[in-house]
Order: C-alpha cells, then structure tokens, then sequence
C-alpha cells in the first residue's frame, strides 16, 4: 500500500519510544497488507480483528487503528488519498494523520 504521512505524525513518531515505534511499524505491515486487500475486495473483514480499524466519531473521511492497548494505548489515524506516480497513474493510498495515545482524536 502507498501512503503519506503528514507533519504531525512524523512528529508523533519521533515522540515515540523505540519499543513503541517497533509496535507500530509491525501493526503497519499486517495494516498494509489488509489494506491492499480491502482495495482489491472492498471486503469490510479485510481488517485485522486485533488492529480495530473503524470510523472516528465526528471525523468524517477518517479512520483509527490500534496498534498498541498497552503501555501506551497506542492509536493512529488515516484517511484514503490518492498518489500520482511518476508515469501519470493514479493509486489509492493511505494518509497516515496522527500517532500516539487517544489523545489524538483531540485533533485526529
């Protein structure tokens, strides 16, 4: 799966510990992947059961996923894009938002 992040995610992810940013990075893979699935297949139950991918209230267009429920809760938010490569060719995507704790559906 292609995606972006945005400027307050990377600085979310350089708060993160080391420990925390392996988390993450090991629940984007299995994210990723299913990603890649739910666009072929459209197939809500793509998702990972354990990464609790869902709507965030009163945010439309963006989603949450848990990739931590402890030491921290960790969460991110995203949302679908589309990237353009170099040949022209549109491809959706995933736009990483934000990175942390719950409080980040303060500003998701």
């Amino acid at each position: 799966m292609r995606f972006e992040r945005t400027e307050p995610f990377k600085a979310d992810y350089q708060r993160l510990s080391e420990d925390e940013r392996e988390k993450f990075r090991t629940a984007a893979r299995a994210f990723n992947a299913a990603s890649d699935h739910f666009v072929e297949t459209k197939d809500p139950s793509s998702w990972p059961r354990n990464l609790r991918v869902k709507a965030v209230v009163n945010a439309p267009g963006i989603f949450e996923m848990t990739w931590s429920f402890s030491g921290p809760d960790g969460r991110a938010t995203w949302e679908w894009t589309t990237v353009i490569d170099t040949d022209g060719r549109q491809w959706p995507a995933v736009r990483w938002r934000r990175l942390g704790t719950p409080r980040i559906f303060r500003e998701p």
